[in-house]
């Protein structure tokens, strides 16, 4: 098949330990999946209705590369991630089915411009722009499943310029990760090469040109990178 311009090259991220490459689809988020992380906010957990949003598959960043400082926003946040790869999807799924579709695991940051969003909810405008911004996902390398699993004691940290910042237990999770992809699921067909980032925990806070952050999900994945 040939095309008027050139084909984009897709975007993917390494595999711990292997050559080969994930090939990323779409980018799904979930809101609020920290019930301390959503009083910081000043927001509630509705534990029946998980709140969704999404970034393109070209806003992550990998390879430990630079994030460049985005454009239009003068308050830049943290949000460290665990990130779900799925190598298979589904639709209407239980969440006793959904957690088969888990190919591997990351983690990455949540970039957010929460001045942005905090204009956007005064308005109750969507997200988009405070979200879904080019270099806004940066991710880890990724852990294939059938290698090691994280658990509900796993624990979840960033640390900016050697300062811990956030750090929790995955048990704190509002919503499982098979409730998360049983969810998302009555949303949208899941495939695979979808990537879904499961929520951050307290402690989001600002980022500025120079800093560099650690994020660790601990035995599973690290991603270390600079803001410039």
């Amino acid at each position: 098949m040939d095309f008027i311009i050139p084909l984009p090259v897709p975007p993917s991220l390494p595999i711990i330990g292997s050559d080969l490459r994930f090939p990323i689809r779409r980018v799904f988020c979930i809101g609020r999946n920290y019930a301390e992380h959503a009083r910081e906010m000043g927001a509630s957990v509705d534990k029946s209705a998980p709140m969704f949003f999404c970034k393109p598959a070209d806003a992550v960043v990998s390879d430990g590369a630079d994030v460049p400082y985005p454009q239009a926003t003068a308050d830049l946040h943290h949000e460290v991630e665990m990130v779900v790869a799925l190598g298979s999807g589904g639709s209407d799924l239980t969440p006793e089915r959904a957690g088969a579709l888990v190919w591997g695991h990351g983690v990455g940051l949540d970039l957010t411009r929460r001045d942005l969003q905090a204009q956007a909810k005064a308005k109750g405008h969507p997200w988009d722009v405070a979200k879904a911004f080019d270099h806004s996902a940066p991710v880890s390398a990724l852990r294939p499943a059938s290698e090691r699993m994280p658990d509900a004691d796993t624990m979840l940290r960033l640390n900016v310029n050697g300062q811990l910042r956030q750090q929790t237990r995955l048990g704190e999770m509002v919503h499982s990760v098979p409730e998360i992809i049983a969810a998302l699921s009555r949303l949208f067909a899941l495939k695979p090469g979808d990537l879904i980032f499961t929520g951050t925990p307290a402690g989001v806070a600002a980022l500025q040109r120079g800093d560099r952050f650690e994020a660790e999900l601990e035995g599973i994945a690290r991603l270390q990178g600079k803001i410039v």
